[in-house]
């Protein structure tokens, strides 16, 4: 279910050096800069040298959205974040991200759409980031949540069908069986974990720091328990929005993903896969963030209508 920007006057001569016009005499001047105040501006210089780096880093893009992959994969070597779990037959042994375009049928992920589209019309937030939980009903509204299931028994609002949670869990388990196979994992050591959720993304001006989906995160640092993470695209950069590509963040550059309907990209959820979004500047952006974890007290159950 992701996924930060940051930004000094010469001295002037002593009124008594001016009007003398001599020598300055330095054993009389004002004491310089103290040591804290250095620190802080070798802290501050390190800060906007890192964040110009993260911007000036060139930008490769990983997999485009006119291609079209079966199976396209980054290996990059795992992060510290699982050394001191224990889970040995699920966490990370290696890492990397992978993307596949024919995991999941394109009209599953047409029908997932809809679904998003006729759950978030009730809500909305009044930033540009929306979410729809059907674990929990969670759903946004304004500056926050409401819970969808109340408001349709409250608005006897027939909206949510069994065929709508009958074809979420069957990706949801498509997905979850791909990562099982591709990282080595017994698929019955990996557990489903929240949050797992659509997204809505829109050119709504921002109002909170959670509608800034753009800034660069790890998954584990925001969300403890997730172990991999994965997202179903709902909508395809350049048809439905620009902006909005999913950017993950490296050394020597930045690896982009291009979304298209139908696209799945997932990927070991530590510090080795530092990502972001791109903020949209056209159109609406869906998705679904399906999150997994090794650890099974973390672990939720399938939606059911209610």
């Amino acid at each position: 279910m992701g996924e930060k920007t940051t930004r000094k006057r010469p001295g002037v001569k002593n009124k008594s050096q001016e009007s003398k016009g001599g020598v300055a005499d330095n054993s009389k001047s004002s004491p310089g800069p103290s040591a804290g105040v250095f620190l802080l501006l070798i802290t501050l210089a390190a800060a906007l040298c890192g964040y110009y780096f993260l911007l000036a880093a060139p930008d490769t893009v990983f997999v485009r959205v006119a291609d079209h992959v079966q199976r396209a994969v980054y290996n990059v070597p795992c992060s510290k974040d699982y050394s001191q779990e224990e889970f040995q037959d699920c966490k990370p042994k290696r890492c990397g991200r992978v993307v596949m375009d024919d995991l999941v049928r394109q009209e599953d992920a047409e029908y997932l759409l809809r679904v998003a589209e006729k759950g978030l019309a009730l809500g909305g937030s009044s930033g540009g980031a929306s979410i729809l939980d059907l674990h929990t009903g969670a759903l946004s509204k304004d500056n926050a949540f409401i819970d969808i299931y109340r408001l349709l028994k409250a608005e006897k609002i027939d909206l949510l069908t069994e065929k709508d949670f009958k074809i979420y869990k069957k990706v949801k388990d498509q997905i979850h069986d791909a990562i099982a196979a591709e990282f080595g994992v017994p698929p019955g050591k990996l557990y489903l974990t929240k949050p797992t959720f659509f997204s809505r993304m829109n050119m709504t001006t921002p109002k909170t720091i959670h509608d800034e989906y753009w800034h660069a995160h790890v998954d584990k640092e925001t969300y403890g328990s997730f172990h991999y993470t994965s997202l179903l695209y709902l909508a395809t950069y350049k048809q439905d929005f620009d902006g909005g590509r999913f950017v993950f963040v490296d050394t020597d550059a930045n690896r982009t993903v291009e979304p298209k309907l139908g696209r799945v990209s997932f990927f070991t959820s530590g510090s080795e896969n530092v990502h972001f979004v791109e903020r949209l500047t056209d159109g609406v952006r869906y998705a679904i963030t399906v999150s997994f974890t090794c650890d099974p007290s973390k672990a939720i159950s399938d939606p059911e209508s209610r």
